[in-house]
């Protein structure tokens, strides 16, 4: 399982509309509007790192109105 989080910038007005396409996405497990740099923030859960990437540029960034993604993949470190 990989953990992703994606920043998304938004056009100008169309945030509401993003935010509704993208919350329907079944991988997307948490959604919250920003303010800021970027306008909505996603954390994904899925397979692998190919997985992530193909949710991102096929899904998201296909939506109307998105601008620009910022994908950060979460790691998991052993505590020694």
């Amino acid at each position: 399982m990989v953990t992703g989080v994606v920043l998304i910038k938004v056009e100008r007005l169309k945030e509401k509309f993003a935010y509704d396409e993208i919350k329907n996405i079944k991988e997307v497990k948490d959604i919250h509007n920003l303010l800021g740099l970027f306008d909505i923030y996603i954390k994904i859960e899925c397979k692998n790192h190919e997985e992530l990437s193909k949710i991102v540029i096929k899904k998201i960034r296909s939506i109307e109105g998105v601008l620009e993604t910022k994908t950060l993949p979460a790691v998991q470190y052993e505590v020694m």
